[in-house]
């Protein structure tokens, strides 16, 4: 039962805008006894889905959004921002642009971003699809070789007991 609450925690965590797996993974390494290698399975899995799941409804959403002034005004500034960062890239690299653009973990970025970059870029599903695979690759991979090292670079400073 722990394994099941381990895994719905990471994934929930995942789940959530602006954090994804940059905090799911080291809540994972940290709070719980799974090995890196399934935390990154499963937060890489769930923010996978997330995107799949947020490109095909992002219609909806945003149309939603356009209806509310307030969400509106923000929605036209976060679609500005977004279009002036990656278009560009997007235009000279295709999908491989978006896919650094979700693998960097950095804030503004991730799985979120991305999908709403490539809609508002008109990119076909399957291009989204692999540029969301390999970016959330990309930024699990670097997360957990960050959060292991300062892990093991923090245990230097603990007496064991």
């Amino acid at each position: 039962m722990d394994i099941l609450n381990d895994i719905l925690n990471i994934s929930w965590i995942t789940f959530l805008p602006f954090l994804e797996l940059r905090a799911s993974i080291p809540y994972g390494l940290v709070a719980t006894k799974l090995h890196w290698s399934v935390v990154l399975i499963i937060a890489a899995g769930a923010n996978i889905i997330l995107g799949i799941l947020l490109y095909l409804a992002i219609g909806n959403i945003v149309s939603f959004a356009q209806k509310n002034r307030f969400l509106d005004s923000w929605y036209r500034q976060y679609v500005e921002r977004t279009q002036r960062r990656i278009k560009p890239l997007v235009d000279k690299y295709g999908e491989w642009a978006l896919a650094v653009f979700i693998g960097i973990p950095l804030p503004g970025t991730g799985v979120y971003s991305g999908a709403l970059a490539g809609y508002l870029l008109g990119m076909p599903f399957r291009k989204f699809l692999i540029a969301a695979i390999a970016g959330v690759v990309i930024a699990g991979v670097l997360v957990v070789v960050v959060s292991l090292t300062g892990i093991e670079a923090f245990r230097v400073f603990i007496k064991p007991v």
